[in-house]
């Protein structure tokens, strides 16, 4: 009896350890290589024609050209940012909080209403691997070819495939870091600059960082950046409830699943549409099981819905088992009148009106925007100061932006107190197309016409013609100061 106790305390131990393995090796679980097949279909169709359409914006808007300069450029060393006709300055970092909170809230109606469309159809991850899995059916083949490729052994015809998809993968990711470079650097003398080998460390670094984030994430990582790395996945749970327009799986309908011929009376035998293909499972970017149910690394390509909506049309089933609808739809048979009525709810409806209350704000504030941007800077060398003529003096620098292509000429006054006059001003003066100027405004008045303590004053900028003339349609800028006396 002694002797069986260390064999069984020794069983118990082995057991426990292989079972403490077990887990290790599910909690650790080596990722393993998704093929997803490719698929034709309604959406397949429209998330081509938005692959086109995001890349034709981004690779295309360096190159279009607006008053003979880049029409869209971010010019860092010059703190001067141009979009198409405008152009904006440091000093309207308000408009990027703006276009930030567009974005927030365009991300937020989009998702309440039809779930993850941003994910599915546009984002960059998307987009590229979508890219990036054409490239490598064209050079490998079909998702079975590159299962046999990859299991194959090395071989010359596996390494010079490899080797061209690899290196169009390169090309395609490089040229992508120059464009974005392009945005910071006009590409024309970017393209220039690495033909003549004149190009700088930091333009080096960015193409190269941009070009290995681009090839690492749509090349190699694919859905796991999806599945583990972006935030959004995680807190999109937050965003949807049950009139969200979410792809869903007919499970009433579907269940029982099996397979059968075209011709068996399926009904008979008790077993619902689905005929267990898996289908949905080989098309899905991230290789999940829609029948499952809701899970956040569905991204909402919806290539299950057209993978599924191919069997049925095959086995003359309706489509729809896989589709676009509310779980409370599903639930409770609801038709798409029913179904809308229910998605445009009261935050929908909240986010629809501010959002588009933002818009137009922002368009009407862009439209009114004042085509000079003047800051007054009081010299803080010295308060006051007297000087000939026994008048008293205060020094002020104006900082005058011109936000317009095309040069303007400037009148400055000074008004607030009895006799103020600018000294020493050359008027008019001349201030370039979107160019920057700082002048010095040396303003004195007579000591007997001046009240002690502090004055409120204030300069006038106004435009004016080659004659120097005030017109009516010009603008006019008004800036306060203080005047101090001694």
């Amino acid at each position: 009896m002694n002797k069986i106790i260390p064999i069984i305390a020794a069983t118990a131990t082995s057991s426990a350890s292989f079972e403490t393995s077990a887990d290790e090796n599910a909690l650790y679980e080596i990722h393993k290589k998704i093929y997803p097949r490719a698929v034709s279909g309604w959406f397949a169709k429209w998330r081509w024609v938005l692959v086109f359409a995001t890349q034709l914006v981004y690779y295309g808007t360096p190159w279009l050209m607006w008053n003979d300069r880049q029409a869209v450029l971010f010019d860092l060393a010059a703190r001067k940012f141009y979009i198409f006709g405008i152009v904006f300055w440091p000093q309207d970092f308000i408009y990027l909080t703006i276009l930030l909170l567009i974005s927030a809230f365009s991300l937020f109606l989009f998702t309440a209403v039809a779930g993850r469309l941003w994910c599915g159809y546009a984002c960059p991850q998307t987009v590229y691997t979508e890219i990036f899995l054409w490239i490598e059916r064209k050079i490998e083949g079909d998702f079975s070819a590159q299962k046999k490729l990859d299991q194959a052994p090395v071989s010359a015809r596996k390494l010079s495939l490899k080797a061209a998809k690899h290196g169009v993968w390169i090309a395609l990711s490089l040229w992508t870091g120059f464009t974005l470079v392009a945005y910071f650097t006009p590409v024309r003398e970017l393209g220039s600059s690495i033909v003549q080998m004149t190009i700088s460390g930091w333009e080096i670094f960015w193409i190269l960082f941009y070009g290995l984030a681009t090839y690492g994430n749509a090349g190699w990582l694919r859905e796991q950046v999806c599945k583990y790395m972006c935030p959004y996945a995680r807190f999109q749970g937050a965003m949807f409830d049950r009139d969200t327009l979410v792809i869903t799986y007919d499970e009433r309908r579907g269940e029982p699943r099996g397979a059968r011929g075209r011709k068996v009376d399926y009904k008979a035998k008790g077993l619902g549409d689905c005929v267990d293909c898996n289908i949905c499972v080989q098309v899905c970017p991230t290789g999940i099981d829609i029948r499952d149910g809701q899970q956040y690394e569905c991204i909402g390509c919806t290539a299950c819905i057209d993978g599924c909506n191919q069997v049925m049309d095959k086995m003359g089933y309706p489509r729809g088992l896989i589709r676009y609808a509310t779980l409370n739809s599903v639930n409770e048979y609801f038709g798409w009148h029913e179904m809308l009525k229910r998605i445009f709810r009261p935050r929908v409806l909240f986010y629809t009106v501010l959002l588009w209350a933002i818009i137009i704000a922002t368009g009407i504030s862009l439209w009114h925007r004042a085509p000079l941007k003047v800051d007054v800077i009081r010299d803080r060398g010295a308060m006051s100061r007297e000087v000939e003529g026994g008048l008293i003096e205060n020094v002020y620098r104006l900082h005058l932006m011109n936000t317009q292509e095309k040069s303007q000429r400037l009148a400055v006054h000074a008004t607030g107190i009895e006799g103020l006059q600018i000294a020493g001003l050359a008027l008019p003066l001349e201030i370039g197309a979107a160019a920057s100027k700082t002048i010095t405004l040396n303003v004195r008045v007579d000591p007997e016409k001046l009240p002690k303590g502090t004055t409120p004053i204030e300069f006038r900028i106004v435009a004016v013609d080659l004659q120097g003339n005030e017109s009516p349609e010009n603008f006019v800028i008004h800036e306060k100061a203080t005047f101090f006396s001694r």
